[in-house]
């Protein structure tokens, strides 16, 4: 996903385009012996997700980052007792995995690689990417259109109307687009755990999953206005991508966080009082199609449950 694009009542109705991202999942294998949380330093790496764009405090460094001073990297700091000195957040909206590697350009200026702010005395880093990799946001975009056809078509009573429109568009002749993209991302993601290896030999890594955009089950989401078949098919792409995540995380020897199974029921067709992301037209300060203060508070929780365990 190039996570993000301001989503409104009026972008909505005329189908104007959304941007969504990545996060990442915790290790749900057995009871690890427990260690000591890491004390720092810690470097937080990622896009939107991670970031939190729209979220109050929003900070200016990076540039054009729009991260927020209550997104789940502040709030995994706090919780370790760091002070400013031992953290470092640089993740940024709109990153692909090139970005972990290589200067990201923003609207407003040019940001350094990602992977620029570990060193030899890191001792924690946290990893969510990936949804950019795989055009999660235009995906998006592509199933919101073809849900408001799917809709008028219902509407004037067309018993024909396809009720997954986008899935036949990405999905044809048993090949599956996203999916392609997807086992690419994950050979991105194995890169750069290496690399992240290589710069911080003494960190522990973790690799943070995304939280549940769509319902866990059924295909009632008016917020997300996707034809019913399209809420199924983008729940798939979304727990496709948390299970590469997953895997490359275990198979480079460093963790996972899992943040779907604690936001179940929590998505962005959940009631405003219990969602951790926000929908189309998102109720509290958020990006659409992102979290809320609530789903970094819970992500926080999830990384912070990991990291006191052992790989």
């Amino acid at each position: 996903m190039r996570m993000r694009t301001g989503f409104g009542l009026a972008a909505v109705a005329s189908c104007m385009a959304i941007a969504a991202a990545v996060t990442v999942g915790r290790d749900g294998g057995g009871s690890p012996p427990r260690l000591a949380p890491p004390k720092g330093p810690y470097v937080a790496l990622g896009d939107s997700y991670t970031a939190g764009p729209e979220i109050p405090g929003q900070y200016g460094r990076p540039v054009g980052c729009e991260r927020s001073d209550r997104n789940y990297p502040a709030l995994v700091a706090a919780g370790l007792g760091l002070r400013a000195a031992g953290f470092r957040d640089v993740s940024c909206s709109g990153a692909v995995m090139a970005d972990l590697s290589a200067p990201q350009s923003t609207d407003h200026g040019v940001n350094p690689a990602q992977l620029s702010a570990l060193t030899t005395a890191t001792r924690l880093v946290t990893l969510g990417i990936g949804g950019n990799d795989i055009g999660f946001g235009s995906l998006i975009t592509t199933c919101v259109r073809s849900g408001v056809k799917y809709q008028l078509e219902k509407r004037i009573g067309d018993g024909t109307a396809d009720r997954a429109p986008c899935r036949g568009r990405y999905v044809s002749d048993g090949t599956d687009e996203v999916e392609g993209k997807t086992e690419a991302a994950g050979g991105g993601l194995a890169g750069a755990l290496d690399d992240i290896r290589r710069r911080a030999p003494g960190a522990r890594i973790y690799v943070v999953g995304y939280p549940a955009i769509l319902p866990a089950e059924g295909t009632d989401c008016t917020a997300m206005g996707l034809a019913p078949g399209d809420v199924d098919f983008l729940r798939e792409k979304e727990r496709q991508l948390n299970a590469v995540l997953r895997d490359k995380a275990r198979a480079a020897g460093a963790g996972y966080v899992d943040t779907y199974a604690p936001s179940t029921g929590r998505d962005a067709c959940a009631d405003p009082d219990v969602r951790w992301v926000e929908p189309l037209v998102p109720a509290a300060p958020a990006a659409p199609a992102h979290p809320n203060e609530r789903g970094e508070r819970g992500m926080a929780d999830a990384v912070l449950r990991t990291v006191g365990a052992a790989d």
